[in-house]
């Protein structure tokens, strides 16, 4: 899995890095056959905002969360992407049976 991450009007720290990989794994745990993450982290005012697209095989699959904390916007845009996810697996599932 390969990981694109960058900030705009944010300088992206070491910690913001490892905290948004920790949360991925939650993601890889319910389907391997991720290609590619490409993460947007923003800073307006006091709005934090975060928004991924993710490639996997089959579709492209996009989220956006807005928060006062980064931290809390890149939770709540993993909890996002993982219902998504689920849902798109469960497909694959339903289509082969």
């Amino acid at each position: 899995m390969q990981l694109n991450l960058s900030g705009h009007h944010l300088d992206i720290t070491s910690s913001i890095r490892q905290h948004t990989n920790d949360k991925l794994t939650k993601i890889k745990h319910h389907f391997d056959n991720i290609i590619n993450v490409n993460m947007i982290l923003e800073v307006q005012k006091d709005l934090q905002k975060a928004e991924a697209t993710i490639h996997v095989s089959g579709t492209d699959l996009f989220a956006k969360a807005e928060s006062n904390d980064m931290y809390a916007s890149i939770d709540k845009l993993i909890n996002k992407l993982d219902s998504q996810i689920i849902k798109h697996k469960e497909k694959l599932h339903s289509h082969r049976a």
